[in-house]
Order: structure tokens, then sequence, then C-alpha cells
């Protein structure tokens, strides 16, 4: 079981999830999805693709860009379409 958990609250909990690069990838039904809004920010990676991001929201607190996915990756990351992983103070526990 892994769980993400930002603000005191649990962002994304699943017992099936991807490990890539020591990073927890989250499938997409086990977003709590009342706390995820869309960003208009991007990144590259070379073997993955583009990722998009979310900025999570919690009881009013707001913490940008928070989390990401790679909505059509590249060959080599297939396995990780769709699923998102954490950074910027979101713990990741399993």
């Amino acid at each position: 079981m892994a769980k993400a958990i930002w603000n005191g609250k649990v962002v994304a909990e699943s017992d099936r999830f991807e490990e890539v690069e020591g990073n927890i990838y989250f499938p997409p039904e086990s977003l709590n999805r009342e706390y995820f809004i869309d960003s208009d920010h991007a990144s590259i990676c070379p073997w993955k693709g583009t990722a998009g991001y979310f900025t999570l929201t919690v009881d009013g607190k707001t913490n940008p860009n928070a989390a990401w996915i790679y909505r059509e990756p590249k060959q080599a990351a297939a396995k990780i379409k769709d699923h998102v992983a954490f950074w910027r103070g979101v713990e990741v526990q399993r």
C-alpha cells in the first residue's frame, strides 16, 4: 500500500503503483481528485517524455506543481502513462 499525504490529507492511496527512479507513480483511480487542479507547467525528460503538472489545494493551502503526470509518455515509460507522482513536501509512504 502506498499513500501520498499533504497538509494532513491523503491525496492518493493505492496498493497498486509503479516505481520509477525512486518515485512512486499512483494510478489515476487512486487520486482524490478534489485536491488536484491542472497546472500549465510542463517539463521534459529525455526518456519519459513531457510531464504535465497539478497544483494541490487542501484546506485553503496550495502547493503549486506538486504532482506530475505523463499523459503521452515515450515507449520506454509506457507503464506510467496517466500515473501521478509527487514532490515539494508531499509525503509518500509505503
